[in-house]
């Protein structure tokens, strides 16, 4: 307990006073973390920290975004965990890190806000909205494909087609909405018998759903507000 409570007064923490997440609360040592809190009135969708860390030629710095607007749709589904969820108005939450050394801080540098507004480092939120835009567009091609096939196939016979269509889209290696979908429809195929076939069907539809609730929040989040 002694070694946690002199690396919380060794440790420095900052953050803009311009932005609604404010990180406090660092612990160093083998057990880094560190509590982000969201001082806004509404969800905090993307935020970047940087942790620096002096060196003998300077600092260190190490800059990790988390990228959380699409756990609108896919908070409570297995594999979700709650570091990549929004923090909500109000809400607090521990930020595990790699072990600091007593010297370091953390600084809140970037932040978006669930209307799309966003302050801190402008490199640092171009890139989000960047990377933003990019999901956007796979969802897209993935929840075209779905209803495309889906509007004339079913079963066995739409999962065949959905499945060569993924398998044929250029740059499909480079895209998490299509792996996702693909390994989905492979899931799907390897249990799918005549007597189950209409449960299914119900199940790929839902999938395509879900797909399609991930692309219309892309459509949402994708374009920052001035």
């Amino acid at each position: 307990m002694a070694v946690i409570c002199a690396a919380l007064l060794a440790a420095v923490l900052q953050s803009s006073p311009d932005l609604p997440v404010v990180a406090d609360r660092l612990v160093t040592g083998p057990m880094s973390r560190v509590q982000l809190t969201n001082k806004s009135d509404q969800p905090v969708t993307a935020w970047s920290i940087a942790v620096v860390t002096p060196t003998a030629n300077g600092t260190h710095r190490v800059v990790e975004t988390i990228d959380a607007y699409l756990s609108e749709a896919t908070e409570g589904v297995p594999g979700a965990t709650a570091r990549t969820t929004r923090l909500m108005p109000g809400q607090s939450r521990e930020i595990m890190l790699d072990p600091l050394p007593a010297t370091a801080r953390v600084e809140v540098i970037a932040v978006v806000l669930n209307d799309a507004h966003a302050l801190g480092d402008a490199p640092t939120i171009a890139s989000i909205f960047d990377r933003r835009a990019k999901e956007r567009d796979q969802l897209k091609m993935v929840t075209d494909a779905f209803t495309s096939v889906l509007q004339q196939k079913r079963g066995v016979a739409a999962l065949e087609d959905l499945r060569a269509r993924f398998a044929s889209t250029v740059g499909a290696e480079d895209s998490v909405p299509h792996r996702a979908a693909s390994d989905a429809v492979d899931s799907y195929l390897r249990r799918a018998t005549q007597a189950n076939a209409d449960q299914i069907d119900g199940l790929v539809r839902q999938y395509a759903a879900f797909v399609q609730r991930q692309y219309e929040l892309a459509v949402r989040h994708a374009t920052r507000r001035d």
